[in-house]
């Protein structure tokens, strides 16, 4: 089989001085920074200049007279435990010595309020803190649409409420999902223990293209307005019907669903309207990443896997993170074929080798790969470039040899 090799001109904006950048809009916010200790939350996620990041603020708040400390802000993550989401943090490039401040991983949380589905919760540490400053990247939410989706209030809610506070955010109906987390949200900043807020907007090819410093006050009105900016970054597939999309690896470091629901334009989520774009029939996922640490949630999302990626499944973690948001679709195990070969060649038999397209991740999608039909679509779309010739899809060992 033949396939054309396809480049996307997606936004390109990377910021030159990430460390830099983040000072000045810490700068910006003339804040009166605590003299003792200060929580900064990390996620699970693997965001460009992460380690970076989180370094620089962690400098900037210590040459201000504070007391810099890391807490995994990642919900029911890694296992739900206290070590496990340290070790989270810290398979990110983000060790005690690398970032010159303690982690302090506890699952433990203080009662803050009770909202219409359940108790708002703030990690221990946090609350214990003279303040947190909130660390997360802005983007759409693989459930829900709203104002606010991903980000700085889902950091808040979510990752630093931990376990407890990621049940009672999902136990609420996903189409009161986005009412749900602004409630909880003004919980947080009502707290008086949100200090600042950065929040991290990235382009076409996943890297830092913009940070902006955030007031607590001014996170609520602040988000809709950054996840529109989003929104002109965000990368799609060039074409909107597809017969098959292969899908070379999934995982959280990704997106919160493994692949991102955006994208393929499937939620998984029973008795809630869905996506109506892209339109793709069959979806087959090759492999888990590495950095997901055997978390597999949203593999459900696929038709087909390979025995590779069912055997680095953790179902200890891949369960409590889908049980946690309730929709149990994304945890069930496709059927499971023994490599990429085999798969490929199943999905030709049954449903042909028409409108198929191949891309690494859900994330990265400047290069992909087309069925040699879809190619007047592909030329017509202003954003893609298509490689000379064909390339062959070969395997070694069972496994495709594309190149991305």
């Amino acid at each position: 089989m033949k396939l054309l090799s396809v480049r996307q001109k997606l936004v390109s904006r990377p910021l030159a001085d990430v460390a830099g950048e983040v000072c000045r809009q810490l700068d910006s916010l003339q804040l009166d920074v605590p003299r003792g200790p200060v929580a900064i939350t990390v996620g699970s996620r693997g965001i460009s200049n992460i380690p970076l990041i989180i370094k620089a603020t962690g400098n900037w708040l210590r040459e201000h007279g504070a007391k810099p400390f890391i807490v995994p802000s990642m919900g029911s993550h890694n296992g739900a435990t206290a070590e496990g989401q340290k070790q989270m943090v810290e398979s990110l490039g983000m060790s005690e010595s690398a970032m010159g401040m303690p982690i302090r991983s506890s699952m433990e949380c203080v009662k803050l309020a009770t909202v219409a589905t359940g108790d708002v919760w703030m990690d221990r540490h946090c609350y214990e803190s003279e303040g947190v400053l909130v660390v997360n990247r802005v983007k759409l939410h693989t459930c829900f649409s709203g104002p606010v989706q991903s980000g700085l209030t889902k950091m808040m809610v979510v990752g630093m409420g931990k376990i407890r506070s990621a049940q009672t955010f999902h136990s609420s109906p996903t189409l009161q999902m986005k009412n749900m987390l602004l409630e909880m949200g003004q919980v947080l900043i009502d707290s008086g223990k949100i200090f600042a807020g950065l929040a991290l907007l990235e382009d076409g090819f996943d890297k830092t293209a913009e940070i902006h410093g955030v007031c607590p006050s001014e996170i609520l009105t602040r988000e809709p307005q950054l996840l529109e900016l989003h929104r002109e970054y965000f990368p799609r597939l060039p074409v909107d019907e597809l017969n098959v999309l292969i899908v070379d690896s999934i995982g959280k470091t990704y997106s919160g669903t493994g692949m991102d629901t955006n994208v393929i334009g499937y939620r998984g989520v029973k008795g809630f309207e869905d996506l109506d774009r892209p339109n793709i029939r069959i979806i087959a996922a090759l492999s888990l990443v590495e950095a997901s640490q055997g978390n597999a949630i949203g593999v459900g999302l696929a038709d087909f896997i390979t025995q590779r990626l069912r055997d680095a499944i953790d179902e200890g973690k891949t369960f409590l993170n889908v049980y946690t948001t309730g929709d149990m679709e994304r945890a069930k195990i496709p059927a499971t074929l023994p490599d990429d070969q085999t798969l490929l060649e199943k999905i030709e038999a049954r449903y042909g080798q028409k409108r198929m397209m191949v891309i690494p991740n859900t994330l990265h999608l400047d290069h992909l790969y087309v069925s040699e039909d879809l190619r007047a679509e592909v030329e017509a779309n202003p954003l893609c470039e298509i490689d000379s010739e064909p390339v062959e899809l070969a395997f070694q060992n069972g496994q495709h040899q594309l190149v991305f």
